[in-house]
């Protein structure tokens, strides 16, 4: 934006600066031809004519070396803005990229949630309600897992080794007892790696 306004001012200021040459090379012109039309007969006159001509041709000169500046500003301003709106562009382009691919992997991770949830749902239908409740209470309660694997005699929930005793009641239970961590209060999970 910065470089679009250097510009723009640069672009005015050429404009300006050019009426300004083409005002004082008209002016000329026309003294110029004053003075060949022979209708100043007085020395006088005539030498003020000259003398205003030389100015007009060295005021032109001033305002064309000012018009060659401004001109130079203004390309490298132009310069600027191509280039700005290169990187503005490529930039774009990452961000279309980086955003198309997030909505891509937004999809596939629907695609997952449906199906892990359609899953569940079967998986569900096969659980006695009052353990799937305990089971969603416990998940609500400890930030998403309400069951953890019991491995070599630790809790994977909690991270932490149960007491002997724990274990030894464990050891006892009946296979499909639920059994909880004393320590997270989440369902522990029996497998042959709990070592018990």
């Amino acid at each position: 934006m910065a470089a679009q306004t250097e510009e723009s001012d640069c672009s005015r200021e050429q404009t300006k600066a050019e009426q300004d040459v083409d005002q004082v090379r008209q002016r000329a012109a026309r003294d110029q031809q004053r003075l060949d039309s022979g209708a100043i007969s007085s020395p006088k006159d005539l030498e003020n004519l000259q003398r205003e001509i030389a100015s007009l041709a060295k005021r032109q000169g001033d305002l064309e070396d000012v018009v060659l500046e401004v001109m130079e500003r203004r390309e490298s301003a132009q310069q600027r803005v191509a280039e700005l709106t290169e990187r503005v562009s490529s930039v774009q382009s990452k961000i279309d990229d980086a955003t198309a691919r997030r909505d891509a992997a937004f999809e596939e991770i629907d695609g997952e949630i449906a199906t892990v949830t359609k899953e569940r749902e079967v998986i569900a239908g096969s659980i006695p309600a009052d353990l799937l409740k305990l089971y969603d209470k416990l998940r609500e309660q400890q930030g998403g897992i309400g069951a953890a694997k019991l491995y070599a005699r630790s809790c994977q929930g909690c991270r932490q080794e149960l007491a002997i005793t724990e274990l030894s009641e464990i050891r006892s239970a009946a296979p499909d007892t639920v059994i909880r961590c004393e320590n997270c209060r989440r369902i522990l999970v029996r497998t042959s790696e709990s070592g018990i």
